[in-house]
């Protein structure tokens, strides 16, 4: 096994503090250890990384741009080995820990709904939720589960289908009345507002009803759903969202269609899980009942 010289726990430890305070002398007094102590780890992090951390001006320190670079990495590294040591000290060794990751509206306004209910059916499992744009090596990141949207074939996943969507056009009321949008016409006079992992939605939509639109993939860009949604209901343009996405805002009239047409995605919401884990029963008990809920 090759030997990688990477640097220790205690010298990112002592990296972060000074960077933290500014000052070898305050950091020495956090840790307990002597000034000279803290300015030797620092000194052997440069010398691994190749690169000057800190830049003595008079009797202050600062970062220098490599230092505040590395500072933030090393920050979510010493804080997921908090985590991690946390995690194990305070295990009892009488449950298990289901890892699962959604997307970040869809989590929020539907697996969220479903949660409570499944966590007091199954009180032996620990749940650690997270949220994902796009799609990512679930074997790679250690998570039991995903929520994905797409075509529901992915390459070492067992793929469970939940729903299709139905997609529509969307406004405030209030922006409706101003902009009084003709669909037929591409929305000409009105904002598009787009998100980042469907830029094709638009042009879809239109197609879908034979309207050529010069102006399908210009507007305003978002990364989820949920930012859409709420610059929708302030007034800032034409979006197009799952209707299940957005029943609550469509019954409340913070939300309106601007046109009656349905699109139906050749996509659909899948539950999707590493194909060796298919068989747990942690695993599988969280597939069984979200899919009994769609």
């Amino acid at each position: 096994m090759k030997i990688r010289h990477l640097p220790s726990t205690v010298t990112m430890q002592c990296f972060e503090t000074a960077a933290r305070h500014l000052s070898f002398t305050r950091a020495a007094e956090e840790l307990n250890i002597t000034q000279s102590a803290v300015s030797k780890q620092v000194a052997q992090l440069e010398d691994v990384l190749q690169r000057k951390l800190f830049r003595r001006l008079r009797r202050s320190l600062v970062l220098t741009p490599e230092g505040a670079l590395y500072l933030s990495e090393a920050r979510k590294i010493l804080a997921q080995i908090e985590m991690s040591t946390n995690t194990i000290q305070t295990w009892s060794g009488e449950g298990e820990v289901l890892k699962v990751a959604t997307l970040p509206t869809f989590g929020s306004r539907w697996l969220a709904h479903h949660l409570p209910d499944f966590l007091d059916a199954h009180p032996q499992l620990a749940l650690q939720l997270s949220d994902r744009v796009e799609a990512f090596d679930l074997n790679g990141e250690g998570i039991d589960i995903a929520v994905f949207h797409g075509h529901g074939s992915w390459s070492g996943l067992e793929c469970h289908r939940l729903f299709d969507e139905d997609v529509v056009a969307v406004a405030s009321p209030h922006y409706l009345t101003q902009k009084r949008p003709d669909a037929g016409c591409g929305f000409a006079k009105c904002r598009l507002l787009h998100l980042d992992t469907r830029p094709a939605a638009w042009h879809q939509w239109f197609a879908d009803q034979g309207i050529r639109s010069e102006r399908s993939y210009y507007g305003t860009r978002v990364e989820t759903f949920h930012t859409l949604i709420q610059m929708l209901i302030n007034g800032a343009g034409l979006g197009l969202v799952p209707r299940f996405l957005i029943h609550q805002e469509l019954e409340s009239g913070q939300l309106a269609l601007a046109s009656p047409h349905v699109l139906t995605s050749p996509d659909a919401y899948y539950l999707v899980t590493p194909e060796a884990l298919g068989e747990q029963s942690r695993v599988r008990h969280f597939i069984d009942y979200m899919i009994a809920r769609t």
